[in-house]
């Protein structure tokens, strides 16, 4: 049985004069501690990666290597598997930053995480490899027995709460778990292999909760009459999407099955009707929302309108004018628009692209890449021969599109911009493009030598696929509202 913690122990170390050794901490296999470290480690591995994880993405990630749930304690207990996070942090293995947390392995946590890969792989080749491969094991283990971390007698209370909150080790009668079952993941790293997960709907609770309860529960009944697979959970971004949820196996002796990961396909929808279209424009909403939905990561958005029929005409702005900013959201938003007459439709279209997905991907290698990364982890097809499709986590889909976050200057710069009249989102790209922040642009305007040519600093940049001038009007419009101190003109 491997030890929690290994101790230093000489042959004339037994002696009561001697001073206590310190004590080096070395998680136990299949612990909460264990499973973290190696998780963060293994994604510390891919290239490209942003270099942290969130809470969920790295209880789902660790979850395989861990024999207790890292979210549902056991009965009698009121510990998980992540409970061991605090001592790691503790212990300076583990770093947390930033909220939402983000954590992450330190130089001490990326050492120890590399010795235990290693051990882990040994262990994976079983008896009949090479046995300089047992000696390299050992003497990692023995190199583990010297090392000496900060540490002394305050540290053994926590250490015991440590072993009391992780399962023991198993004997070596009991069976691990197989590596061809869906939910061992040492083959894959950061993949889901085709046959190993579900595509499933996900809905936004508020298109379930509040309003017009009786229509919104309608669209939840047509959809189990249907018989699609759907959750209902808090979407950051968007009311519909799909994610490839694993396939897992659940543990014998939990009430709860592991959480499998979840990848986000590359399709969201944003559901309005033609009362709340009118609503959103009013209230402003309808511009934040396509500037969210541009900019959450997923490469597919789609606006499902739904016809209100006769009330159309009871609404606050003329039917033209809604018509017009379909149309804009289409051609000049980029956005695919489907149209629909009622729930029932709108159930229909949902129902329609829930089974077109699920046979789109069927046979796809699943890669997880990170928001920050652009194009297709499709390099690896050519070397497995499996049709494969980058996708972000649901995790951090969900963290990137929250309404409120921290926004970089670039962001902020982008949404003063495109609250001038007639100042779209490519005219602000655009203009993003040649000057970052207010900063350059007002650097820019310092070294212009007369008023007039401040006013038409801008007027000559391109923007949008036809490249078209920003214009002398815009141009001054926002020289104006960056450098002068009374009302625009």
């Amino acid at each position: 049985m491997q030890e929690n913690v290994l101790e230093d122990q000489g042959k004339d170390g037994g002696g009561e004069g001697k001073k206590k050794k310190k004590r080096v901490y070395l998680p136990q296999k299949r612990s909460g501690g264990y499973a973290v470290l190696l998780s963060l480690y293994r994604q510390s591995k891919i290239p490209g990666n942003k270099g942290y994880m969130f809470k969920l993405e790295l209880q789902a990630e660790a979850q395989h290597l861990c024999d207790k749930s890292f979210t549902v304690p056991d009965l009698g207990s009121k510990y998980t598997a992540w409970t061991s996070v605090r001592t790691l942090i503790h212990k300076n293995l583990v770093v947390k930053t930033h909220n939402p947390a983000r954590y992450s392995l330190t130089e001490e946590g990326f050492s120890l995480a590399e010795r235990l890969e290693s051990v882990e792989k040994w262990s994976d080749g079983g008896p009949e490899e090479d046995r300089n491969g047992e000696r390299d094991v050992e003497e990692e283990k023995e190199s583990c027995r010297v090392v000496n971390l900060t540490g002394g007698d305050e540290e053994d209370e926590e250490e015991e709460e440590e072993d009391r909150i992780q399962p023991t080790a198993r004997p070596s009668h009991v069976a691990q778990p197989s590596s061809s079952q869906p939910t061992s993941r040492k083959t894959n790293g950061g993949f889901l292999l085709p046959g190993t997960y579900d595509i499933l709907l996900c809905v936004d609770f508020i298109e379930t909760t509040g309003g017009s309860r009786h229509r919104k529960q309608e669209l939840v009944k047509e959809l189990q009459r249907n018989g699609v697979k759907f959750d209902i959970r808090k979407l950051n971004a968007g009311d519909f999407l799909w994610v490839a949820r694993e396939k897992v196996t659940p543990v014998p002796g939990q009430l709860k099955a592991p959480t499998g990961r979840e990848l986000v396909l590359d399709y969201v929808i944003e559901r309005k009707r033609m009362d709340d279209l009118c609503g959103s424009i009013i209230d402003g909403r309808f511009r934040e929302q396509k500037f969210r939905l541009k900019r959450c990561g997923l490469r597919r958005p789609i606006y499902l309108v739904e016809e209100c029929g006769a009330a159309a005409s009871h609404l606050s702005l003329p039917e033209a004018t809604l018509q017009q900013a379909i149309v804009n959201t289409q051609v000049v938003d980029g956005f695919f628009v489907k149209r629909v007459q009622d729930v029932r439709e709108s159930a229909a279209y949902l129902t329609v692209m829930t089974r077109q997905l699920t046979k789109l991907y069927q046979n796809r290698m699943l890669i997880c890449r990170s928001r920050e990364l652009e194009g297709d982890g499709g390099s690896n097809e050519e070397e497995s021969g499996i049709p494969s499709s980058s996708l972000m986590s649901f995790a951090e889909f969900n963290q990137g599109a929250v309404k409120n976050k921290c926004q970089t200057v670039r962001e902020v710069f982008a949404r003063q911009l495109m609250q001038i009249s007639g100042l779209s989102r490519d005219k602000a790209a655009a203009i993003l493009q040649r000057y970052s922040t207010p900063h350059s642009l007002l650097m820019a305007y310092e070294r212009c030598s007369s008023e007039a040519e401040k006013e038409k600093l801008l007027s000559s940049i391109r923007y949008g696929k036809l490249q078209r001038n920003l214009g002398p009007a815009l141009s001054r419009t926002v020289y104006q509202l960056y450098c002068s101190a009374g009302p625009l003109s």
